[in-house]
């Protein structure tokens, strides 16, 4: 009897023993964006790993498929809202392939300027939230006081802090402004205080972007100081999330996932396009593949884009142009022009209102976004608007190894990983 009771009690607990499957999102603070993962927990054991993406789609690639070449610039901002220019960078370099057409030399110069004060501001953002899913609060004030500084550079090139629309095919927008925008006298900011803050920017874009690479490195030290040698901050970090170089390759990452792993790939290097091959800059690559060494990588690219920066200010001072091409049948004519002329009125309103016919033909351009390879894959057949678009999102690739990495950990080193991801879901969903 007592045998039989013993049987019992042993089939019991066996049946009390099973894995539980828990929601990490669509809504969770360290889950960026509107991911849904799937976890299947044996206690606080991550078993499987299944990415649910789709909540935000929002057709970007059939949208653009609908428009007029020109009229798509905005929507590349819109993917991956932190490094807006660079994904305009790709969509532009893919028409003007089409086209056969290049940008002047200053444009050039100033995507590559631009490009890098993207890669920072990036990078800062990705800082301070992931410091702060990990418990870090005091950095993401750092970090945000930071990217104020260059989303001023954005306003002041395109009017806009975040969607900038400033690329655009044979060039750029316009010319660097010869002033930036100043701090306005308020209730916390007056007298000798606002005199002392507006200080850097008494000057030209340039001046303000010079005075930049100065004082930003110490600023990179600050957040070092803050990090980099933090018990609690290692902790969550090292040997956290390890890539294999093997892995790396087998699931196509690219960026710092790929660098981290200690693989030297950057088609800044590897590809030159824009001026980076005039341009001296390093590529940091880790060594174990984990989250603190792509933490290290992205604190050592921020040094290596402020040398980029520099570089550029310093050729732009002393080598003015045109910034882009005076084809109005590509570019529109200056405003003054078209309030004066009627060919230059004819040639804006055709532009803005029907865009231009594209060569049939197909191409693929990538650019070293700061998340990895962003690409673009266009086709014409000859219409105003591409016959497709397809885009290559650096997130999307990287979010779909996190089962076959995330197995055997634990819970809470869920928010390390996905945070080490720098995702952002409008270019995984498109």
């Amino acid at each position: 009897m007592n045998e039989h009771v013993h049987q019992a009690s042993t089939v019991e607990s066996q049946q009390e023993i099973r894995n539980f499957t828990v929601n990490f999102g669509p809504q969770h603070p360290a889950a960026h964006g509107v991911l849904r993962l799937i976890l299947e927990m044996d206690g606080e054991v991550v078993m499987r790993a299944d990415p649910h993406i789709g909540l935000l789609h929002r057709g970007t690639e059939k949208l653009a498929e609908s428009k007029p070449f020109n009229q798509s610039i905005g929507y590349m901002d819109r993917l991956d809202y932190v490094s807006m220019m660079c994904n305009e960078h790709a969509y532009v370099r893919a028409i003007e392939a089409l086209v056969g057409v290049d940008a002047p030399e200053r444009a050039q110069w100033i995507r590559t300027l631009f490009d890098e004060i993207t890669r920072i501001l990036n990078h800062l953002m990705w800082l301070g939230s992931n410091a702060l899913d990990l418990g870090a609060m005091a950095l993401m004030l750092y970090t945000f006081r930071d990217r104020e500084e260059l989303m001023d550079c954005y306003e002041a090139v395109s009017g806009a802090r975040l969607h900038a629309m400033y690329y655009r095919p044979g060039g750029v927008y316009r010319d660097l402004p010869d002033q930036m925008p100043k701090y306005k006298e308020s209730r916390w900011h007056k007298g000798k205080e606002l005199k002392q803050m507006n200080e850097s920017r008494e000057g030209s874009m340039l001046d303000f972007l010079d005075w930049f690479t100065r004082v930003f490195p110490g600023r990179i030290d600050e957040y070092e100081t803050l990090l980099t040698n933090n018990r609690i901050w290692k902790q969550r970090t090292v040997d956290i999330g390890i890539v294999s170089p093997e892995l790396a390759r087998a699931w196509g990452m690219t960026g710092v996932m790929l660098r981290g792993s200690g693989i030297e790939w950057d088609l800044r290097k590897k590809q030159p396009y824009a001026r980076y091959d005039m341009v001296d800059f390093d590529i940091p690559v880790g060594v174990n593949g984990d989250c603190y060494d792509r933490y290290l990588i992205r604190i050592a690219e921020m040094r290596q884009s402020t040398r980029i920066i520099k570089q550029c200010v310093d050729w732009l001072r002393v080598n003015p142009g045109p910034v882009i091409l005076q084809d109005s049948k590509i570019a529109p004519p200056s405003r003054e022009k078209m309030k004066n002329d009627m060919e230059a009125l004819i040639h804006h309103f055709k532009l803005f209102s029907e865009g231009y016919c594209v060569p049939p033909g197909e191409t693929y351009q990538a650019v070293e976004a700061p998340k990895g390879e962003f690409g673009c894959y266009m086709i014409s057949d000859g219409a105003n608007k591409p016959f497709r678009v397809h885009l290559r999102a650096p997130g999307f690739v990287h979010l779909s190894s996190i089962d076959a990495i995330m197995r055997g950990s634990m819970l809470a080193d869920v928010v390390a990983m996905v945070g080490t991801y720098d995702l952002v879901f409008g270019e995984v969903d498109r």
